[in-house]
């Protein structure tokens, strides 16, 4: 289970450009909203300066947070985050509720062990490249990984990390993997130092020809589709 947040938040009365902006300059706080779980849309209020601190936890976009407004509590995740686009900091906030009871969709974090130590890099001069730095998973809130970690001791020269070469906890699953197969994400590789281009050329060959094979699905798929429309007109 991830760590414990609490949001501190007021109910927002207010709409608009304007309010948002008065909020944002003159009261140090931002506008949120929290939607979800079959319940109506409540626009919120935030502390930005306390918001702030909040996500410079990386895990705080991987756990279930509770919102207190008013005094009552709420299940949610972070859903989007609306960003300063020179600045930086957050300038509206999207929370989701969540039913501890139903499965939920969230982008984790993948955290790389042992890159120091990897085969291909420690005893074949290679480099990792990360294809991936989060993939989406499906579980109950009392499931949710803060992280999923991605061991790469063992990795050679040229090979390639998949999804299906990670462990994902207990009662976790790939949102990818249940698609398919064709589907099995390249997450990590190790190649050949910048300055050798053979083994970095295979590397990134077998990428492409995974995307290409995507692709041809898809467009397998969609032709199929179109075939059956077709069909039933």
């Amino acid at each position: 289970m991830s760590e414990s947040f609490t949001v501190v938040a007021e109910a927002r009365a207010d709409a608009g450009k304007g309010a948002s902006r008065r909020l944002r300059r003159l009261e140090g706080k931002i506008p949120a909203v929290i939607y979800g779980a079959e319940k109506p849309a409540q626009s919120l209020t935030l502390i930005r300066k306390d918001f702030e601190h909040m996500l410079e936890n990386e895990a705080c976009f991987s756990s279930i947070l509770e919102v207190q407004v008013g005094g009552e509590s709420q299940n949610a995740i972070i859903k989007d985050i609306q960003r300063h686009p020179a600045k930086g900091f957050p300038m509206h906030a999207d929370f989701l509720r969540v039913r501890m009871d139903q499965a939920i969709k969230v982008n984790v974090p993948l955290h790389f062990l042992n890159e120091e130590q990897c085969a291909g890099v420690k005893l074949e001069g290679g480099m990792i490249q990360k294809q991936a730095t989060d993939i989406e998973i499906q579980c109950l809130p009392k499931d949710l990984p803060e992280f999923i970690e991605v061991d790469m001791l063992e990795v050679e020269l040229g090979q390639i990390v998949h999804l299906t070469d990670i462990t994902l906890p207990e009662g976790v699953t790939s949102t990818a993997l249940e698609v398919g197969e064709d589907h099995d994400l390249a997450i990590a590789s190790v190649v050949a130092p910048r300055g050798s281009k053979e083994d970095e050329e295979e590397v990134e060959e077998a990428v492409d020809g995974e995307d290409d094979g995507d692709s041809g699905s898809d467009a397998e798929a969609s032709a199929s589709d179109d075939a059956g429309d077709g069909g039933e007109d």
